[in-house]
């Protein structure tokens, strides 16, 4: 059984194509520079710090607003590639922690973005673009209605006012309509 073990790696090396080990330098220039960060990346550390989030949440289209406040703590991660935001608060009388990870994708030129909380158990993975007219990023994607179990289509908008103020919207879907169901406005502390 040893030599079993030992063995299927070393048949599994020998049927990796050549090309995996032959690397141009086309292709190393492309992974380099996959690998870097850029320009964008720089602007989303300007994010980094710690920020008062006043939270507004519509439960369903026409429903009375819930208002909370947290505090986001955003930090570039893993050389400068990743912005962590970590939100601590409350939500309907319950202690409340999501965290957020945004990257740029250098190869696909788009903007992914994933949240977890304690509210859930899934991963919500969205992907958008940059406007630089209106300083927007604009995330489209799904989130699970915990009801039905399916997926929902989600937007989300992330206005930077400026260095010291970002504004969040994101709408969501019932009755196969678009609805803003939250918004939230961040102060840099």
């Amino acid at each position: 059984m040893k030599r079993l073990t030992f063995a299927l790696p070393v048949i599994f090396l020998f049927f990796i194509p050549r090309s995996t080990y032959a690397q141009s330098n086309e292709d190393m220039k492309a992974m380099a520079a996959y690998a870097a960060p850029g320009e964008i990346h720089k602007m989303l550390a300007k994010s980094a710090g710690t920020w008062t989030c006043t939270v507004t949440m519509w439960m369903a289209p026409g429903a009375q607003p819930m208002n909370s406040t947290t505090e986001a703590k955003n930090e570039m991660i893993l050389g400068g590639r990743y912005l962590q935001q970590t939100n601590t608060g409350s939500f309907m009388g319950q202690p409340f922690t999501g965290v957020s990870t945004t990257a740029y994708d250098n190869a696909k030129k788009i903007f992914v973005n994933t949240w977890i909380d304690n509210m859930g158990t899934g991963i919500m993975v969205l992907t958008g673009t940059w406007d630089a007219a209106s300083n927007t990023i604009t995330f489209t994607g799904n989130e699970v209605d915990p009801v039905s179990g399916k997926d929902i289509p989600v937007k989300e908008t992330l206005k930077i006012v400026d260095d010291n103020h970002e504004e969040l919207a994101m709408y969501s879907t019932a009755g196969g309509k678009e609805f803003k169901n939250m918004e939230i406005k961040m102060v840099r502390k």
